[in-house]
Order: structure tokens, then C-alpha cells, then sequence
């Protein structure tokens, strides 16, 4: 007996795959389902990653992950206000007889503390104004965005996407301004053009043209221009520490909360995360990752009833057999055993070529053309987790779908069957 139970498990094995190899088209249908569920799931998750990815390279492209400005209309006015220092007298003074009512007046010192955030990884201020670009009889309405060229380019890679002259031409000479492509083109200048700009205020000022750039974001590519933010001050008539936005960048954009939550209480500015600007940005990404999750399990799910089918067929096709498989002194544990072997073995095989059909459907997709907004190809984006996700699904759906016709089996009454 103790020699008949140690061999046993070997012959379960044997039996269970005599039965795989005995109905190969019915294996074959049931390794395919897995397959393909498996393989969707890869691909689905994969294209959805790169499309996220690609709208929030996209996005990022111009917005921080934490905004300053000030609206004056939207904070509290404390009348006795002292700016970071503890140690310095109050300075009482009537709102009315402020002089800057919008935009920052001491940007330095708002960086300074920025500065010693370990979790902030950029920081760049800017002057922001609308403006007319006029050129002979045109005029344009549009904005100036004025910038520190270096920190500008850290924070936003802009200057990689200037397509005509230099991004560094800001920095040397003081009377260049870099337009936006289309902006441009409706201008009808190029680099070396004189361009005129009339502020709200009535002050006009020629510039000359050192750069054109695309940003890929319509918006921004047929109104916008950048000027050194030390020739934007001073064409606006500000102080040298003036600025109406500074941008900051964490080493991780999700995690905003904690240093928004910080800022509002050190400085007297609002202070904006990239998640409440743009709630619509947050959740169409979340919506595609949720459809593109709902799509692959739906497909494993039906791979699974194919599955079960089969299986089903199986043991009532097998019926006899595991009634003598019974009457010769195997248990019902035995015949659930043979039966998710298997259904493992499906689970197994069809999960691990899903996973290499996902991956060479998705390579291959990656490689179709596809030129727009920046990108040349479709976008694919794989994530480890996702693969690890996808065989474990696949051979838990699998399992699932074979333990229910291999419960069944296992309760068998032989002698109900062998008389018939």
C-alpha cells in the first residue's frame, strides 16, 4: 500500500496528460483562449500605459507639477503680515495702499525656501502678460511669457524643441524673443525679423527675432513668445524680484499633497498642484486604465467559459473511466487532482505565450507610424507588474474554470455508472 500511494502522484500525472494528448483540437481551442485573453491583457495595458504616458509627456511639456501666483481677489489679507522671517517687526499696513495687488514682488525669497523642499527638484519663475505682436498691418493678440532660459529649459526641455535658432540666445542677447511657430507664420517673420509688441499699457517695443519654437500644443504655438524674464520686467515697468508664477517640479509629480499643504502655510500665495488645475487631465487617464483593465478581464473571463466547456466535455466524455479510475481505488481527491492538473497545465503554457504574443503584438504595434502631436509612432509603455498580473489572471482563471467540472468529476458514484 505505502509503494501503490508513493506512485500515485506519477500516475495522476500520466493520466491527466494522456488525457490533454488524447483530444488535441479540444487542448489546442482551450491553450488558444488563454493565449489570446493573456496576450489582450498585455497589449491593451501596455497601449493604454503608452497613450497615458504620451499625453502626460505631452501635458507636462508646459505645466508643473506645483504652481504660485497670486490672486489677490482669492487670499485672506492679513494686515499685520510678516513675510517667512518670525524675528521682524509687523508691518501694519491698509490693503488699499498696497502696491502689488496681483503677481509676486519677492521671488527670491519664495525660491529660497523652495530651495530647502528635499522633494523639489525644479523651480523656475516667470512673468506672464498679454500683449499684440503687430508686423506691418498685422496684428496678433497673444501672450509673453517671460523666463530664466537655463531653469525654463530644466524644468521643460523647451529648448529641444526649438526648430529655429538657439533657446540660449535669451540669455545673451537681452532684445531677442523666441515666438511660437504658428504665431510665426501669421506674423510672417523668421529669425532675424524685427517684431513689435504692445502691451496693455500702452508701451511698445521692437525685439528681435532669435528662435522659433514648437511645442506641439496648438494653443501655445500660434500666441505665445518668450522673452528673457529681466527684459519682460523691465518692458513691464516691475522690480528685478517680480514675477507673476513660479513653477516648481517634485521627484514625483503624484505625490503633491504634502508639500502644497506646507507651502500654504509658509507663504501668503496660492499655491496649486497640478491635480487640481487640471482634474480632467487626472481623470481621463484614470478612465482609459480602467476601460483598457475591464477589456482584458472580460476576455479572460470568456476564455474561461471556454475553458470550463471543454473541460465539461471532458469528463463526460471520460465518464466510464473515472468510474473504473474510482472503482480501482482512487479518491475522489485523485480525480480532482488529474483534472486541475490539467487545467494548470492549460493555464500555464497558454499564460506564458500570451505574455510572448502580447509582447510581440505590442512591439509591433510600437513600430506603425504615427505622426502626430510630437509622437512618430503609436505609443506602448510596458509596466513589469502588468506581467506578472497577466499569468497570474490567466492561470487563476484557468484553475477557476477547471475546478468546477474536476469538483464534479470527483463525486462520481462508480457503481451508478458501470451498471448505467
Amino acid at each position: 500500500m505505502q509503494k501503490s500511494k508513493i506512485k500515485k502522484p506519477t500516475v495522476n500525472r500520466q493520466i491527466a496528460w494522456t488525457h490533454l494528448n488524447s483530444k488535441p483540437g479540444q487542448t489546442l481551442v482551450a491553450l488558444l483562449g488563454v493565449t489570446f485573453g493573456v496576450s489582450m491583457y498585455i497589449f491593451m495595458n501596455s497601449f493604454m500605459n503608452g497613450v497615458n504616458q504620451a499625453q502626460d509627456d505631452l501635458a507636462f511639456s508646459t505645466l508643473a507639477h506645483v504652481r504660485i501666483y497670486n490672486d489677490d481677489d482669492k487670499r485672506s489679507y492679513n494686515p499685520a503680515e510678516s513675510f517667512f522671517d518670525a524675528g521682524t517687526l509687523l508691518n501694519i499696513r491698509n490693503k488699499k495702499s498696497l502696491q502689488y495687488t496681483d503677481g509676486i514682488k519677492n521671488t527670491s525669497q519664495v525660491m529660497a525656501t523652495l530651495e530647502k523642499q528635499p522633494e523639489v527638484t525644479g523651480i523656475t519663475p516667470q512673468l506672464n502678460f498679454s500683449v499684440f505682436f503687430r508686423n506691418g498691418s498685422k496684428k496678433i493678440n497673444g501672450s509673453i511669457s517671460g523666463v530664466e532660459p537655463a531653469s525654463e529649459n530644466q524644468l521643460f526641455g523647451i529648448g529641444s524643441k526649438v526648430i529655429a535658432g538657439s533657446w540660449n540666445k535669451l540669455d545673451v542677447q537681452k532684445s531677442g524673443i523666441i515666438l511660437g511657430k504658428l504665431l510665426a507664420e501669421k506674423l510672417n517673420v523668421g529669425l532675424n525679423d524685427n517684431v513689435n509688441v504692445l502691451n496693455s499699457d500702452g508701451v511698445s517695443k521692437n525685439y528681435t527675432v532669435v528662435g522659433i519654437v514648437e511645442t506641439s500644443v496648438k494653443e501655445i504655438d500660434k500666441s505665445r513668445a518668450y522673452l528673457n524674464i529681466a527684459t519682460a520686467r523691465q518692458f513691464q515697468g516691475k522690480n528685478f524680484d517680480y514675477s507673476s508664477d513660479i513653477q516648481v517640479n517634485l521627484r514625483d509629480r503624484d505625490q503633491t499633497a504634502e508639500l502644497v499643504s506646507l507651502l500654504k502655510s509658509a507663504i501668503p500665495y496660492q499655491v496649486e498642484s497640478w491635480q487640481t488645475a487640471n482634474q480632467q487631465l487626472l481623470a481621463a487617464s484614470q478612465l482609459r486604465s480602467i476601460i483598457a483593465v475591464a477589456v482584458s478581464l472580460t476576455i479572460l473571463l470568456v476564455a474561461g467559459f471556454g475553458i470550463y466547456n471543454i473541460m465539461n466535455m471532458t469528463i463526460n466524455e471520460k465518464i466510464r473511466e473515472i468510474a473504473i479510475l474510482k472503482a480501482m481505488g482512487f479518491s475522489g481527491g485523485d480525480i480532482l487532482g488529474i483534472f486541475l492538473a490539467q487545467a494548470a497545465v492549460i493555464g500555464v503554457v497558454g499564460a506564458i505565450t500570451g505574455v510572448l504574443l502580447g509582447l510581440g503584438i505590442s512591439t509591433t504595434v510600437n513600430l506603425v507610424p504615427f505622426k502626430i502631436a510630437g509622437l512618430t509612432t503609436l505609443p506602448i509603455s510596458y509596466i513589469p507588474s502588468d506581467f506578472i498580473s497577466a499569468i497570474v489572471f490567466g492561470i487563476a482563471t484557468t484553475l477557476f474554470a477547471g475546478y468546477l467540472p474536476a469538483r464534479k468529476a470527483s463525486k462520481i458514484d462508480p457503481v451508478v455508472i458501470i451498471r448505467g
